[in-house]
């Protein structure tokens, strides 16, 4: 009985380094990471650890994404290149981590993360939201 593909298998045909390649000419050094990853881990493992969803990350590797490449960027740089940067709270934490917890919303749960909260939107100068800004 034929159950469909192998999990984590993916169809023949080109990497998704090879369709990198093919759709940028010249793809900058984190699209390379993401489908050097993709490639290695399927597009569920790249979801898991930079954040996006499988389409999301199959659109980003296909040069069709709409969304804010910038983020995608740092978080593929944090996540997979081990890009970090200096937390006036945490110290030096991954950028991923950065955008992470720049992107929670208020909730008074804790003292950490109204402290977080507070210092993310403070003037950090790793911050890509204006001070109030809660939207995203």
């Amino acid at each position: 009985m034929n159950r469909g593909p192998a999990k984590h298998s993916r169809p023949a045909g080109p990497t998704f380094v090879e369709k990198v390649n093919a759709t940028f000419g010249t793809p900058q050094d984190w699209l390379v990471e993401l489908a050097t990853f993709a490639d290695r881990e399927g597009l569920a493992g790249a979801e898991r650890r930079v954040g996006y969803s499988r389409s999301a990350v199959s659109s980003i590797l296909a040069g069709k994404y709409r969304g804010d490449l910038g983020r995608v960027e740092q978080m593929v740089r944090g996540a997979l290149m081990a890009e970090t940067v200096g937390c006036p709270v945490l110290g030096e934490i991954g950028r991923n981590r950065c955008l992470e917890w720049q992107k929670k919303p208020f909730a008074a749960t804790s003292s950490h993360r109204m402290t977080m909260y507070r210092a993310c939107r403070s003037g950090c100068e790793h911050a890509r939201r204006n001070a109030g800004d809660d939207h995203e």
